[in-house]
């Protein structure tokens, strides 16, 4: 089955951004695939390295917030 990587792609930038930390520090815990479209496509810095965690450049930051409100609804308050 043909997928198309670009929702995919969007899906898991939002999901994320739910580990978000140390400012724009997510956990990577997705397959390399998809992180190295998001570095290609400019939404994370390079994700090559010993480190734990991934830095979602600025516009990866705004365009995480904006899909898992897209994709997932606007977080309850309170």
């Amino acid at each position: 089955m043909d997928f198309d990587t670009d929702k995919i792609d969007d899906a898991a930038l939002a999901l994320l951004i739910l580990t978000l930390h140390d400012g724009n520090r997510v956990w990577k815990g997705i397959d390399w695939s998809i992180t190295d479209r998001l570095y290609d496509k400019g939404l994370i810095h390079d994700p090559v390295g010993k480190a734990k965690s991934l830095a979602l450049t600025e516009d990866g930051l705004a365009r995480a917030q904006e899909n898992l409100i897209n994709l997932f609804g606007a977080p309850k308050k309170g």
